[in-house]
């Protein structure tokens, strides 16, 4: 990619690639005020609420990330029948997202993540969440709902919050058929979970991740920690985040790519962010390395936003060229 013409005509044809997105579905909620004064009850702040808003959370963020981008995306997932599974439901319909491979039950309320916040600082968390793994039942029914839809798929993430809907046989599973179909298949995982997906096409495991996915601590070797892990679970690549450090790919060589943020102001979602840029840019026939360059990019825009964000394509477009036409200039 060597000018703005290129990214243009990537980003243009996102709206042409359909990723299905499996994973543990949310809602945060954020209630925005101001603290002037301790309450007379308890030593604890007072806020008044200027604002309250619900945005989609977990795997549902990623679903967001490529609906904002324009892909065409699929969700799996299981929610509860209750008002907060009815909240995700119309929020994905006004936004043109396929929902038909959610299941809802009674078995398990739909998870919500309330942040109270008051001058930009988070003073509480409150999470509604039933963490257990889904019936065998609804293992069997969301499998037969991904498989009824794999062949019109580009490339499918598995959003692991490991709040139950990714179990050992579905994770097993779906990895299997996408290999089988010729599938790109990325994971965002929780450690603990992480031999469940060998064989995926991708990983995007932060540093701490990383290190827990392979029971370590405190592993300065940066490079010999991704190749392990990329070996370990056989991945054809491996995209290991390192904060303030950038990111580093891991091909046959491991390329290193520097971090650029207009302003680190909140981390919430920025994970949801790169694997969602990175898969659909491959999808659309980015190679690897283009494809982590430009969910950099999306990176160190979304982390100068507040809460759970997404990005644009124009900002995409615009942060890339600033950050990169420079970047190349200088390493001639």
């Amino acid at each position: 990619m060597k000018n703005r013409l290129d990214l243009q005509k990537i980003l243009d044809s996102f709206k042409n690639i359909k990723i299905g997105v499996v994973g543990d579905l949310m809602l945060d909620d954020y209630i925005i005020g101001v603290v002037d004064r301790i309450s007379p009850e308890a030593p604890v702040p007072v806020v008044n609420v200027k604002e309250e808003r619900f945005v989609l959370g977990g795997a549902a963020n990623v679903v967001n990330n490529l609906s904002v981008l324009e892909a065409q995306t699929i969700c799996f997932g299981v929610i509860g029948t209750d008002t907060n599974g009815d909240r995700l439901l119309k929020t994905f319909d006004e936004k043109g997202i396929d929902s038909s491979g959610i299941i809802r039950t009674k078995e398990i309320p739909t998870i919500v993540k309330r942040r109270i916040l008051a001058g930009n600082q988070q003073l509480l968390r409150i999470d509604w969440e039933k963490a257990e793994t889904i019936s065998k039942e609804l293992e069997e029914l969301l499998l037969e709902n991904f498989k009824s839809k794999i062949d019109s798929l580009d490339a499918v993430i598995l959003s692991d919050y490991d709040k139950g809907v990714l179990t050992p046989k579905v994770a097993k599973e779906i990895v299997k058929i996408c290999k089988a179909k010729n599938k790109i298949v990325t994971v965002d995982p929780k450690p603990k979970n992480a031999m469940n997906y060998i064989g995926a096409t991708s990983m995007t495991p932060n540093r701490k991740e990383a290190m827990e996915c392979l029971g370590k601590n405190n592993v300065t070797d940066f490079e010999a920690l991704g190749k392990e892990l990329k070996e370990k679970l056989q991945l054809d690549n491996l995209l290991l985040t390192r904060s303030e450090e950038g990111m580093s790919l891991f091909l046959n060589e491991i390329i290193n790519i520097p971090t650029f943020a207009k302003e680190v102001y909140d981390v919430t979602g920025a994970g949801d962010t790169v694997i969602s840029v990175f898969t659909l840019a491959s999808a659309a026939g980015v190679d690897w390395h283009e494809a982590a360059k430009i969910a950099n990019t999306a990176a160190g825009i979304v982390v100068g936003k507040m809460g759970t964000s997404t990005v644009t394509k124009d900002e995409i477009l615009e942060f890339y060229n600033q950050i990169y036409e420079r970047w190349e200039c200088n390493n001639v």
